[in-house]
């Protein structure tokens, strides 16, 4: 009898560990997401200032798109250096913008003023982060040429000196 309870469990753990492994496994609809050498994902969001900001508005620009928090130590680093390119190579073609994934606008809006941010900044979504092929850690930096072809992808805490030369590279190409 004991046995026989044993195994009637047994199933029932199985039955139920294949439902919850075969749930949602059919076909979803094709996400269009960040890839080297193909075109950026476009996005429509507000900037934390509550106006427009449309990936597509910078066509013909280089642009420096960064995932960043506020909480998040490399994000710090990289954020002056961002400030720099935007004042140095603005002119030239580059738009730098900034993709918070905090929760919250408030902490992003003091850390703009505190870090003297010159670009502008939007909270992320779980969407954008999806077709930017997920952002499970911070920071991730894409830099998009004027074709809007997806040119770098930066995981974690970038060279400044490479991605300075590829920044530079791109503004080349016209």
């Amino acid at each position: 009898m004991r046995r026989l309870v044993l195994i009637i469990v047994a199933i029932v753990i199985l039955v139920v560990f294949w439902q919850v492994s075969h749930r949602g496994s059919a076909p979803k609809a094709a996400v269009k997401t960040a890839t080297l050498n193909a075109p950026a994902p476009d996005f429509s969001l507000q900037d934390i200032d509550g106006r427009p900001l449309d990936l597509a508005t910078y066509r013909g620009h280089v642009v420096l798109l960064d995932f960043w928090a506020t909480w998040c130590t490399p994000c710090r680093a990289e954020i002056p250096h961002f400030v720099e390119y935007q004042s140095k190579y603005g002119a030239q073609g580059l738009q730098v913008i900034g993709i918070s994934m905090d929760d919250d606008a408030k902490p992003v809006q003091e850390f703009y003023r505190e870090f003297k941010m010159n670009y502008p900044v939007a909270l992320g979504t779980a969407k954008l982060a999806d077709a930017y092929g997920g952002v499970l850690g911070l920071p991730i930096t894409f830099l998009i040429g004027r074709d809007g072809q997806v040119a770098a992808k930066y995981i974690g805490e970038a060279d400044m000196r490479a991605m300075d030369d590829r920044i530079n590279s791109l503004l080349q190409q016209k």
